[in-house]
């Protein structure tokens, strides 16, 4: 049960720039203190200048709090921080806290009053609006909010009165962040001219009829791909920016052997569950033998399983959908299953039912038990509040005193509920106390305010559960790690002999290939590197350290099987492409694609040059078909064909009604077309609605356009995963 307020909630938030908001709290200047660890980048680096990595760690820590917190509210699991998250936000946060110091952007009193009470021409902020709502009318009480701020200054605990420091922060730094953008937006602009031509953009309509040739008609044999062709070409197109490598990158190679269960595993698993099956039948104590053979030990004789489906139920109290009427209509004793279930195989025992849904409202007035001070506080609360508090004003009193968020916007409403869900003092007034009665009960959370507000039959199952997983054994594992190291030897032997370090690597993919794996490349950047597709973290710093240590070359192969929790890993470095021009390796493939593309165009083109009629070009190609299509200049998009946006643009490029084209190249193959009308659109006083519609689109992109511009001037350096595996520090 939730048992702070709703501003509470919107402390230490950490939101990313681009949703329109930002980090909770106000940083110090990052430059501040030295870490004390000698170091070139640290955690990173942003204008040159080292993190405070003091800061970012405080940041982390706020994130797993406010998760913490926000399932604790929930009662859920908390979910697990995305770092790579926290550390956009911080990063953000830095350089627009540079920004405001820069244009002497700040927050009176006066205005943050006006903004946070939705006054002198501000809007309300939603998430306040919505959580201080009068009872009658509905809307926004700025007394209730008043109270809640006035209650949370004027608190004895240190750290009710810090939440409202962090809140005030917070909303600070939200409205500098508005002020900035609104500046930025002030300063885009769309003329006359732009307007008109995205009129002409959206409404001139071309309809051409084209002859296409794909450069799959000619099959890549029939081109001189050779290696000396291909180097000729890189080296004429070297300096093409698709050639280009746009940062520092490592590529790594490497295949997966899993460790699975062996067909005598399986076999001595099932034979292992029905005994499981015969003995939890026979069980006089289902509680000692759930904790004796089940792999999670736990049982209650209260606590009721719902199906996968249902919305209340929780994670580990579940049972497949399509057990749900035999499990409901089952005699208590009776086993059910096995049945497979979350990856597990489950045998379970209807033990009982258990069946009362109960409904209440409350009123928290939150007081730790062990806080005597905070326990009287409350209580003198609680006796000035029960002889004017009545059914007709419950609700109002539960937004105005209430210390529980997760029911203020229900009235203090929990319904529907079982008595194990709550804390028993709660639970046990809603089960005994007369319906409509109004009283209190203390628990570890304070004191709450309590109706009884409903009871309704329930058929709830109650099961003894004993889940076991097929796992393979010892000797299944012991096999397939000599297996997995002979492997490795292999390689090692293979590739140690070769001098050549890229034939090093085609070596490993052919002997992946012949032993039956499957070679699998992985792209890591070296500046904020992320490394998808492994299991554990472990795994993860293990590859990373092979790809970006000083000693790695290109064609240097692991030590050692890398464990990836259910499987072994053996990998290589594959390739190095510093930022900038690329080597021809680097790049090989592609050139060899553009170059058969372009050798392609040549042949096609030379076939299709001199036409003055599409019919017979069409006549004069195997399989070609004369092909129609309505164009706009707006849309690069070509009917049957796809994106095509040198071929929409030579469309618009002065062709005149009946002319055909010389044959063009496209992404596809190449076109031959004929313009056959221009469809020319109404004349319009002005454009203003076009002129709007730009500078929205403008207006709406500032916010993301502008927060990344200052973090590539800043050139920010994500040096979190190199410094905590000791790679660069």
């Amino acid at each position: 049960m939730a048992i702070i307020g709703k501003i509470r909630d919107k402390s230490w938030l950490i939101l990313i720039i681009v949703g329109g908001a930002l980090l909770a709290f106000i940083l110090g200047d990052y430059q501040k203190g030295s870490t004390g660890i000698d170091s070139k980048y640290g955690f990173g680096t942003v204008s040159g200048e080292k993190v405070n990595m003091e800061d970012f760690n405080e940041a982390v820590n706020i994130a797993y709090e406010n998760s913490r917190r926000t399932a604790q509210q929930n009662q859920q699991e908390p979910q697990p921080v995305d770092e790579g998250a926290v550390w956009t936000a911080f990063v953000d946060n830095l350089l627009l806290e540079q920004e405001y110091k820069s244009l002497g952007i700040t927050v009176s009193e006066d205005e943050f009053d006006a903004y946070l009470y939705g006054r002198e021409g501000f809007d309300v902020i939603p998430d306040l609006a919505n959580n201080f709502k009068d009872s009658i009318t509905g809307k926004f009480n700025e007394k209730l909010l008043q109270a809640r701020i006035e209650e949370m200054e004027s608190s004895d605990d240190p750290k009710i009165q810090k939440q409202w420091v962090d809140s005030r922060d917070y909303y600070i730094d939200r409205r500098k962040q508005e002020k900035y953008f609104e500046i930025l937006k002030q300063g885009v602009y769309v003329t006359n001219l732009e307007a008109k031509n995205e009129y002409f953009s959206q409404k001139e309509i071309k309809s051409v009829s084209f002859v296409l040739q794909r450069f799959d008609a000619i099959n890549d044999s029939e081109v001189d791909a050779s290696e000396e062709n291909l180097k000729q070409y890189f080296k004429e197109n070297r300096s093409d920016k698709k050639y280009q490598n746009r940062e520092s990158i490592r590529q790594v190679k490497f295949f997966d052997v899993v460790i699975e269960p062996s067909k005598e595993d399986s076999i001595k698993f099932e034979k292992d569950i029905a005994d499981l099956k015969k003995g939890l039948s026979q069980s006089t104590n289902d509680s000692l033998y759930v904790m004796k053979n089940s792999e999670i030990k736990f049982f209650s004789s209260i606590i009721t399983y719902k199906p996968d489906k249902d919305e209340k139920s929780k994670n580990g109290m579940t049972y497949p959908n399509d057990l749900d009427s035999i499990v409901k209509n089952s005699s208590i004793g009776q086993i059910i299953g096995p049945y497979k279930h979350n990856g597990s195989t489950k045998v379970a025992k209807l033990v009982g039912f258990n069946g009362n849904l109960l409904s209440a409202r409350h009123i928290l007035i939150a007081a730790q038990r062990t806080d005597s001070a905070a326990v009287v506080k409350a209580k003198r609360k609680v006796d000035s509040i029960m002889p004017i508090l009545n059914q007709a004003n419950f609700e109002e009193f539960v937004l105005k005193h209430s210390d529980d968020p997760g029911s203020k916007n229900t009235g203090g409403k929990y319904e529907d509920f079982m008595d194990y869900e709550m804390v028993p003092e709660f639970s046990n007034y809603a089960k005994e106390e007369p319906i409509g009665k109004i009283g209190y009960v203390q628990t570890d959370y304070g004191f709450h305010i309590m109706e009884a507000l409903g009871r309704k039959p329930a058929k709830e199952p109650v099961l003894a559960v004993v889940q076991k997983t097929l796992k393979p054994s010892r000797e299944t594992i012991d096999t397939k790690e000599e297996e997995i190291y002979d492997l490795l030897y292999k390689l090692d032997k293979k590739i140690g002999n070769e001098t050549n370090n890229l034939l090093k690597v085609q070596l490993f993919d052919t002997i992946v290939s012949k032993s039956g794996y499957v070679s699998r490349p992985i792209n890591i950047k070296e500046n904020g590197p992320k490394i998808y597709g492994f299991k554990s973290k472990f795994a993860e710093d293990k590859i990373l350290q092979l790809a970006f240590d000083s000693e790695s070359n290109t064609g240097t192969l692991v030590s050692s099987p890398i464990k990836d929790k259910d499987r072994y890993v053996i990998a290589i470095l594959g390739s190095i492409k510093e930022k900038g021009e690329a080597n021809y390796e680097d790049v090989k493939l592609k050139i060899k694609q553009d170059y058969l593309n372009d050798q392609k165009a040549k042949m096609l083109s030379k076939k299709m040059k001199g036409v003055k009629s599409l019919n017979k070009l069409t006549q004069s190609l195997k399989g070609a078909t004369l092909l129609k299509s309505d164009v706009t200049f707006s849309n690069v998009q070509i009917t049957g064909v796809g994106f095509e946006p040198e071929i929409v643009g030579s469309i618009f490029s002065g062709l005149k009604d009946g002319q055909i084209t010389v044959p063009l190249t496209g992404n596809i193959g190449v076109f031959v077309l004929q313009l056959e009308k221009t469809v020319n659109p109404p004349t319009a006083a002005n454009y203003l609605v076009e002129k709007d519609q730009l500078l929205n689109t403008l207006k709406n992109s500032v916010q993301g356009s502008a927060t990344k511009a200052l973090v590539k001037q800043a050139d920010v350096v994500d040096n979190r995963r190199f410094f905590q595996n000791n790679i660069r520090r």
